[in-house]
């Protein structure tokens, strides 16, 4: 049998643009008329989707559009999508600090909620007031917080500046604090939104850890949102995926990594014919993905050879600089870098031209999944970066087995950044 904690039926959010509530006194006299009469709201047939990309027909917009799902107690829900997508809207109403348009929402248990920095916090009080503050807007007693503060403090790393007001912390403290408080207080549900990545990589370790031990340890329930793929995957047990304030799919979490992906996929070759990214003395022309046939491709096969090829303009003469990219893979995560140490434009300057440049990435090196590209041009004496431009082109690696690969016959999940053929010898 399901034990279900917390349940959204046909959620909606609708606003009016430009002001400050859903609109005007005259719209609000008409929704309560209707009301009265036991009629339906008038404007809950008008207004547009929330595409902030285009320009609209109306001054309403949905924010959220119909949504429905439900989490079990102990699971940790991704809710993934691109910025606009609606994704901090639903956590605000979730966490009750506005109310939904049409719909209604179901939970046992208390919820905390870490939204924004600083969210709950007043600047003039100390942080070890802001602890019994926030806690006390969880619904926690006095003699509750007490017993937990000392953990708390240690788990923030604040304890220096914990009797300092909270005006003089700076953001990444401030998160700390919020983390550590809303996570020991022993919230059935915990909902966190993208503010962990204020924090530094320490910090972001620890917080994931916690987050991992009141889902799995504690039976507990997470919330999550963030852009940040990996900690999704190594998080959430399960995810939803928002495109313009709706639910366009529900599913295990690798499948939500793998849809929300698929439409942030970028295309195997870029060119541009005005607007070139670049500096004073550098302009970007084209970048393309290729397969060891010299075609374009995006999707390349796990043993074979990727090249990357970069076509640009020099625009001034005697110009001494070299070439750098890097890779990274669709969770976000920095698998390599290299630098064109051996560059003829590094030992001798150049004049104004056309060049290009190719940089081979061996088979049996990638793990199965996509890539993006960026590329550098960096000079030296002083070292510095001239011109980076990140994401510029993308492919995938489909995964294969056989003999020339590391995977051999076999079918399971295969994990791992990278996927090397490495030699194995018997002694």
């Amino acid at each position: 049998m399901k034990d279900v904690i917390l349940k959204a039926e046909h959620i909606s959010k609708q606003y009016r643009l430009g002001t400050v509530g859903t609109g005007t006194i005259s719209h609000d006299l008409n929704r309560w008329w209707h009301r009265v009469r036991g009629k339906e709201d008038p404007y809950l047939k008008i207004g547009d989707v929330n595409d902030r990309s285009k320009k609209g027909n109306s001054d309403y917009v949905w924010a959220l559009h119909d949504i429905s799902f439900e989490v079990e107690r102990g699971e940790v829900l991704g809710i993934i999508g691109k910025n606009g997508a609606g994704k901090s809207t639903l956590l605000k109403i979730l966490s009750r600090v506005t109310a939904p348009t049409t719909g209604s929402i179901k939970t046992r248990g208390r919820i905390a909620s870490l939204l924004e920095v600083g969210t709950g916090f007043h600047p003039e009080m100390t942080g070890r007031e802001n602890i019994y503050l926030n806690g006390s807007i969880l619904g926690m007693t006095k003699k509750e917080i007490t017993s937990k503060i000392d953990e708390i403090i240690a788990f923030s790393g604040c304890e220096r500046y914990i009797d300092t007001p909270v005006k003089r912390y700076s953001s990444g403290m401030t998160v700390r604090l919020a983390f550590a408080v809303a996570a020991h207080l022993e919230p059935e549900i915990l909902v966190v939104d993208e503010v962990l990545a204020v924090g530094d990589a320490e910090f972001q370790k620890k917080a994931i850890g916690k987050m991992q031990d009141i889902a799995k340890g504690e039976g507990r329930t997470v919330l999550f949102v963030s852009h940040n793929m990996a900690a999704v995957k190594s998080l959430c047990t399960k995810g939803i995926v928002m495109e313009h304030g709706r639910v366009v799919f529900e599913g295990n979490v690798d499948d939500c990594i793998d849809e929300y992906l698929r439409e942030s996929q970028q295309n195997a070759t870029r060119q541009w014919d005005k607007d070139h990214p670049g500096s004073e003395f550098f302009r970007l022309h084209k970048a393309e993905v290729l397969n060891q046939n010299q075609e374009t491709s995006l999707n390349h096969m796990i043993s074979s050879s990727v090249l990357v090829r970069f076509t640009y303009e020099v625009l001034k003469d005697e110009q001494q600089f070299t070439h750098g990219f890097n890779l990274f893979n669709n969770q976000g995560v920095h698998i390599l870098s290299s630098h064109d140490t051996k560059s003829d434009t590094l030992q001798e300057p150049v004049s104004k031209g056309i060049y290009t440049k190719t940089i081979e990435i061996p088979g049996n090196l990638l793990a199965e999944g996509g890539y993006t590209c960026s590329f550098a041009i960096m000079r030296y004496s002083p070292f510095h970066v001239e011109f980076h431009e990140m994401e510029v082109v993308g492919f995938n690696i489909i995964d294969e087995m056989g003999d020339n690969t590391a995977r051999g016959n076999y079918s399971g999940r295969f994990p791992g950044l990278v996927r090397p053929l490495l030699k194995w010898e018997k002694i």
